[in-house]
């Protein structure tokens, strides 16, 4: 049995292979501050995106998006900022999106990927 850290790496390497798939350009994985962590952001057009990434072995403990509290999505947004802000540039849109996988025994991952999903 995987540990949560095997299974987190795991499910944040399937989001990354499935975004780039569906065309969005990875700029930054698992980009770190001081005040926390986006797992993976990327280019979809003109826009920004800031994915969170969610990995579960079921859902007992409800989906794996219902773990990105307001108090999660509140941190991600001021983490997008201060990423933001570190790049001089123009204005962009961004978007917050959540993907959730789910990596059951002896199955493959299965993704749902919630786009603007906060």
């Amino acid at each position: 049995m995987a540990t949560n850290a095997e299974m987190g790496r795991a499910g944040e390497e399937a989001a990354a292979s499935y975004l780039t798939t569906v065309g969005l350009c990875i700029l930054d994985r698992n980009w770190r501050c001081r005040h926390g962590e986006v797992d993976i952001i990327g280019v979809d057009g003109d826009t920004i995106v800031f994915v969170e990434v969610k990995t579960r072995s079921g859902d007992g403990y409800g989906t794996p998006a219902e773990a990105v509290t307001p108090a999660k999505a509140q941190r991600i947004h001021r983490l997008a900022g201060l990423w933001l802000a570190e790049r001089s540039g123009p204005w962009v849109p961004v978007r917050f999106d959540v993907v959730e996988v789910v990596i059951a025994d002896g199955r493959g991952p299965l993704l749902s990927h919630l786009r603007a999903a906060f």
